[in-house]
């Protein structure tokens, strides 16, 4: 059941993340696409923001599609912790803790589950367990 449970998490996070990795790079999803995305990532003062929102959302989109199919899992949590990182510091650090306040509290719980995904592994039903 554990290997059941893993490929759930791993489903669920790795497809959102690479959808909001496709928001980012081609507007699919409601996104902006990246010169949207690079003019509200310059507005954050990260610069350049096209470059920025291409480095995040390809991040994203890979961490996440890596992530879905089980390969190199360490390398899929690290690509989205790192996303969830800049989130935190760069836009919802200062609004505190709680969603409900545009706080960290979400992008911490995807932190946690990624991190504990590269700690676990992806279980049984991954790439990295037919190649590890």
């Amino acid at each position: 059941m554990m290997d059941t449970g893993l490929l759930i998490i791993r489903l669920v996070i790795g497809l959102l993340f690479a959808a909001h990795g496709a928001q980012k790079l081609f507007g699919w999803f409601g996104g902006y696409g990246l010169a949207g995305t690079g003019g509200w990532m310059d507005s954050l003062g990260l610069k350049p923001g096209k470059t920025m929102a291409l480095i995040a959302g390809l991040s994203e989109l890979i961490g996440g599609l890596l992530l879905v199919i089980g390969f190199l899992t360490p390398l899929a949590a690290l690509l989205i912790a790192g996303t969830m990182v800049m989130a935190i510091v760069k836009v919802h650090l200062p609004n505190g803790l709680w969603s409900t306040a545009n706080g960290y509290e979400y992008n911490l719980v995807i932190l946690a589950v990624v991190i504990g995904l590269a700690l676990t592994g992806p279980g049984q039903y991954a790439v990295d367990a037919l190649l590890f």
